[in-house]
């Protein structure tokens, strides 16, 4: 019992550190912000959540606060673009 606490601990810790540096995705361009630059992925799966995720994080690593998708292809290999705002 005290090992599942502790697993959930971890869990709760990690998501809301990751949350704290994640880019929030808008539909426009948002007010105020300026284009820092655009990001693009790829994935060998077909699923869009995974594509947004790594967009998501590219983004993130470049020191975005928010990203608008303006781009996104494929069947069973999608790549994506995103514009990165701060």
């Amino acid at each position: 019992m005290k090992n599942l606490t502790k697993a959930f601990a971890v869990i709760a810790l990690t998501s809301a550190s990751f949350a704290t540096f994640a880019a929030t995705e808008v539909n426009s361009a948002p007010t105020g912000a300026q284009s820092i630059g655009v990001v693009s992925a790829a994935t060998n799966s077909g699923d869009l959540g995974t594509l947004q995720g790594k967009l998501a994080a590219k983004a993130a690593q470049e020191g975005a606060s928010s990203y608008r998708i303006v781009s996104a292809g494929g069947e069973n290999h999608l790549y994506g673009t995103a514009e990165i705002y701060k």
